[in-house]
């Protein structure tokens, strides 16, 4: 079974938690990110799990020296793949709205040119528009926020398949920031979105190994199905996890 299958078959929620046990302490969380709209031939109304590799496009103001890339991103999405889209960091803020471009980045058209090209999903850290056309198309898009403005006025895309980052407040208050590269595993739902890092060289993300995240998933998905029979049969939850988890 593909890797992309495979995952299909859990939440992001499982994912965190194997993340978690192998050291990556947010769970390779992406925060704040609403689903906006569904994933097409899918059951429980529509929602379901959303798997691809990240295929990002970075976005700077107008002002910025670098040129506007001339391709155009949407022509070139690979299939299976998760559109990540990201301002650069001056744009950014680590409270709401988390971006300080009121224009929307991306639109219904992006979304029918994607699904055309069988993409598996967008990733938009910025506002979006168009919201019927997303849902006409169950095509899943998740983002910060909705707007009404086309982004041309005041930002252009600066690079494709680049890595971009995303500046959140760590429980210390202190501000942190979340990479993703081209080709990371990207893991979502209603709950919200996952990266996987694949081929990270620095920090906690280096350490993870796609092949044990796979591995211990399943495991842990076990444990607690059974975590959830004790505590429905009158068991305490705290010795159940206890025991359960331990076996894995």
């Amino acid at each position: 079974m593909s890797v992309r299958a495979t995952l299909a078959k859990y939440t992001p929620c499982d994912v965190s938690d194997a993340l978690v046990a192998f050291g990556l302490k947010n769970g390779g969380f992406i925060p704040n990110l609403v689903q906006r709209s569904p994933i097409g031939n899918s059951p429980n109304k529509g929602y379901a799990t959303a798997v691809g590799q990240a295929y990002t496009v970075l976005y700077a103001p107008k002002l910025d020296p670098r040129p506007a890339v001339k391709q155009s991103y949407i022509d070139e999405i690979p299939k299976d793949s998760m559109l990540v889209m990201a301002v650069t960091e001056e744009l950014q803020q680590t409270s709401a709205p988390f971006v300080k471009v009121n224009n929307a980045l991306y639109g219904g058209l992006m979304s029918t040119r994607a699904n055309y090209r069988e993409a598996a999903g967008s990733v938009i850290l910025g506002r979006i528009r168009d919201l019927a056309e997303h849902n006409d198309l169950n095509y899943p898009v998740w983002s910060y926020g909705v707007g009404t403005t086309a982004g041309q006025p005041v930002v252009k895309v600066v690079g494709i398949n680049v890595p971009v980052s995303v500046k959140v407040t760590s429980v210390n208050g202190e501000e942190e920031k979340i990479t993703v590269l081209p080709n990371d595993w990207v893991v979502a739902d209603e709950n919200g979105v996952v990266r996987i890092p694949i081929d990270h060289r620095d920090g906690a993300e280096a350490e993870i190994k796609l092949d044990k995240v796979l591995e211990y998933i399943p495991k842990r998905v076990e444990a607690d199905t059974n975590v959830s029979k004790d505590i429905k049969a009158g068991k305490p939850a705290a010795e159940s996890q206890k025991f359960w988890r331990g076996k894995i």
